[in-house]
């Protein structure tokens, strides 16, 4: 396991001990990028109309398509050391 795949993990981890809940936008953009970085781009046919929730993350996830799980990993651990300063 690389270094990066291991600070991946730990920020996953670690996001889970911050004392406030994030805003809507910041919690759409850590799901995409956890996705991203986990799964790869997005392959999923889009949820239906009235699954607002499902929706968005759905929507989240499909604007980060084409970028590589390395550089997600790197945004979402940064985004997490930001949330957690």
């Amino acid at each position: 396991m690389t270094d990066l795949c291991r600070e991946f993990e730990q920020a996953a981890r670690d996001i889970q001990q911050l004392g406030t809940r994030p805003d809507n936008d910041t919690l759409l953009k850590l799901y995409a990028l956890y996705k991203q970085g986990s799964e790869g781009d997005l392959r999923r046919t889009q949820p239906g109309f009235f699954d607002f929730v499902g929706t968005a993350k759905h929507e989240a996830w499909a604007q980060l398509n084409g970028v590589s799980a390395e550089e997600a990993k790197r945004r979402y651990i940064a985004l997490v050391h930001q949330l957690l300063a």
